[in-house]
């Protein structure tokens, strides 16, 4: 059986985009833009993936979910990531941030 690019996708999984603003002063969501993308500010820089690491941890707490739950699948050097979230359904995150293209 093939297996299909958006296995990971299962009801208990989700995938969205994000926009990172490192540097930006604090660690929080600053909400969703017209194209459906995360807006997310973090404190630290984008100097060996401490940004990155921030953007996890933050999402996590925003999701009520573990670290490890919460996966940088690509975009890990640019400002443009997508993440994957297991543990919690595509209608738990657009409830928490509506607009949000899962």
């Amino acid at each position: 059986m093939e297996r299909s690019r958006f296995a990971d996708r299962s009801p208990a999984s989700v995938r969205f985009g994000v926009r990172l603003m490192p540097r930006g002063g604090a660690d929080r969501v600053d909400g969703v833009s017209e194209d459906g993308v995360l807006q997310v500010r973090v404190a630290a820089p984008a100097v060996g993936g401490a940004a990155n690491a921030s953007l996890v941890r933050l999402l996590a707490e925003e999701l009520d979910v573990s670290r490890t739950s919460v996966r940088l699948v690509a975009g890990a050097t640019g400002r443009h990531k997508l993440i994957v979230v297991d543990g919690i359904t595509p209608e738990g995150v657009s409830q928490r941030w509506p607009g949000l293209k899962v």
